[in-house]
């Protein structure tokens, strides 16, 4: 009897031990390291009305090429470079847009990052607005933040996305200036999905929306605020956004007023999309605004893009 219990044992400690040894190897095989490479290129053909030479022109505005790295235990690597015109004879320069690891510990809802990384603001509305091929967005083109910067950050999503945000602290020089010396930048976003459509990403639904940057001037030790406040409506057939930014550098207070619009026909590849910036430089300054219409003074443009939306 004591026999034939020790076999039976036995045999279930081998058979434990064999379950095991599969499952470390399945395991094994899916933590295999992947790695891919894709591209986004952005170019167009133009035509000026306007008394210059270059009335008709194709144009390749900015090229990426993402390396991508996804690792076990919940750790991925990104490296994107920018290719851009410089703007002498034609030619074009190559820099470094993201270099960074990030880690999801299993089951967190957050997102550790270190390197050259998004910063919280401008890569959520660049998913929101989708329509980076046709220009930066307007707190990276009136120079208020930038995309990418050094430094260490965290994103966190909660809810199934109900609210999401992201916190940095970075050099504060951006991507193409630079490290600094030694102040940094903390920047921090988060949003609230304030009703559900159809569009659970992170940018769907009814959205509240708020930002602060806070830092210091390399050299100078000047400040260098924003505060940004913005309402959103996302579904997958149209988007609604309207923003307000308060800029501070050094003694001069400024704003930014942005409003879009995007809107997909129904089972079509056509879109209407629609930009207006306002911008004002100094706010103790009389009539200093800028009224500047995206893409055009009518502010309507009509777009022929393949579905499914992506982003970069």
């Amino acid at each position: 009897m004591h026999a034939r219990l020790a076999f039976r044992a036995l045999a279930a400690v081998a058979l434990s031990a064999l379950t095991a040894s599969a499952a470390q190897a399945q395991a094994s095989a899916q933590q295999a390291p992947q790695v891919s490479v894709t591209g986004v290129i952005y170019t167009q053909y133009q035509y000026s009305d306007a008394p210059i030479p270059a009335k008709s022109t194709f144009d390749m505005t900015r090229a990426y090429v993402n390396v991508l790295g996804r690792f076990s235990n919940g750790i991925t690597t990104r490296l994107t470079t920018d290719v851009l015109p410089n703007g002498v004879g034609g030619n074009y320069v190559m820099r470094l847009k993201y270099a960074f690891a990030a880690w999801t510990p299993t089951g967190s809802s957050l997102t550790y990052k270190l390197g050259m990384i998004q910063t919280p603001f401008v890569d959520y509305e660049e998913t929101l607005w989708d329509y980076r091929m046709q220009g930066t967005i307007a707190v990276d083109r009136y120079g208020a933040m930038t995309s990418s910067d050094a430094g260490f950050g965290v994103d966190g999503h909660w809810n199934g996305e109900r609210v999401n945000a992201q916190f940095a602290l970075v050099n504060g020089e951006g991507y193409a200036n630079g490290i600094g010396d030694f102040r940094k930048d903390v920047e921090a976003r988060v949003s609230f999905r304030l009703k559900p459509t159809d569009d659970n990403s992170r940018v769907g639904g009814l959205r509240a929306t708020g930002y602060v940057g806070i830092g210091k001037v390399t050299t100078t030790g000047a400040d260098r605020n924003r505060y940004l406040g913005q309402l959103s409506y996302r579904t997958t057939e149209y988007t609604i956004a309207g923003e307000y930014v308060s800029r501070k550098d050094a003694g001069v207070t400024g704003s930014i007023i942005s409003a879009f619009g995007v809107y997909h026909f129904d089972r079509s590849k056509v879109a209407l999309i629609g930009r207006v910036d306002i911008v004002d430089p100094d706010n103790n300054v009389a009539s200093n605004n800028t009224d500047q219409s995206v893409p055009d003074p009518s502010a309507v443009r009509v777009l022929v893009r393949p579905r499914p939306r992506t982003t970069l």
